[in-house]
């Protein structure tokens, strides 16, 4: 199980320069948010397929397993959605207040009701201490956004995304007693691009800023994506979902760090205070890894 705990956590810390990389992305290009969660499925997926095949490995595409391919691919794909439209309407700190700290809760209430998991007095336990310190890392006093009809919905987007998360971190738990995680990836994010490529077409010249930020979205396809998530999947083969959701939150931990080494952000203490938290909700689940093997 250490393994596992091991393999996400190192995903997480791949996601956490998402936020960086985008900024330096936006900011030096221009290029439009919809765009750049389509070219980073896409690029995951031809390294993904590239990856199956040179390993000789058979993708999921008969009656049994397609199906809940494609829902991984979905919930993907709705992430996406769900999360940039949250941002373009609450803005970057509420959105991800909202997503990364109800990720973990549906996570735990999904896998208790769809995979039978039962949730122990410790992984509850990380589960609160990991929301809180999220909250207090990500949530700003000059990110409070008046209460309007706009704010609303897009926090109801940001929910949506969480939600998207949540299902694909249990379907994906699901899905992995009968297929590899290297060709469940590369399906996966194949459907995903293929489902988010219409977006295009709300997007002015993409073919002019992806010849404008194509390094940084190499990057993000390449490394976030590709390489994040088929560690993370390998490792979700050997943890439970709800552990998985507290280990990922390294991704919001990383992402405060390199804001402060690079952007110039603060912490503060209330910062400071929710990492300690976060290291704490996650030293709970190593220091309780033999009782979790026992029972996973």
């Amino acid at each position: 199980m250490l393994r596992g705990i091991v393999l996400i956590a190192l995903a997480a810390v791949s996601w956490g320069t998402t936020g960086s990389v985008t900024t330096v992305l936006v900011a030096g290009t221009g290029t439009d948010a919809w765009l750049i969660g389509a070219a980073r499925m896409w690029v995951a997926a031809a390294l993904l397929l590239l990856a199956t095949r040179w390993m000789g490995a058979s993708l999921p595409l008969d009656r049994g397993r397609l199906g809940p391919t494609l829902v991984l691919g979905a919930c993907m794909a709705a992430f996406q959605v769900t999360y940039f439209t949250a941002v373009t309407m609450t803005g970057i700190a509420i959105t991800a207040l909202v997503a990364i700290c109800s990720a973990p809760v549906m996570i735990a209430a999904l896998a208790v009701v769809l995979l039978g998991e039962r949730i122990t007095a410790r992984t509850a336990s990380a589960i609160a201490l990991g929301v809180i310190g999220t909250a207090l890392l990500v949530a700003a006093p000059s990110a409070v956004a008046p209460s309007t009809p706009r704010f609303a919905a897009g926090g109801l987007f940001a929910l949506g995304a969480a939600l998207s998360y949540a299902l694909y971190v249990v379907v994906g738990k699901a899905t992995l007693a009968r297929t590899a995680p290297l060709p469940l990836a590369a399906v996966t994010f194949t459907a995903a691009a293929v489902f988010l490529t219409p977006s295009l077409a709300w997007t002015e010249a993409p073919l002019t800023q992806l010849g404008r930020g194509w390094p940084w979205l190499l990057y993000l396809g390449a490394v976030t994506t590709a390489a994040a998530y088929a560690l993370y999947l390998t490792g979700l083969r050997r943890v439970p979902a709800s552990v998985a959701g507290i280990v990922s939150l390294f991704e919001p931990l990383t992402a405060s760090l390199l804001g402060a080494l690079f952007f110039g952000e603060r912490l503060g203490g209330p910062g400071v205070a929710g990492a300690a938290l976060l290291v704490t909700a996650v030293s709970l689940i190593l220091t309780g890894t033999p009782k979790a093997r026992s029972t996973s």
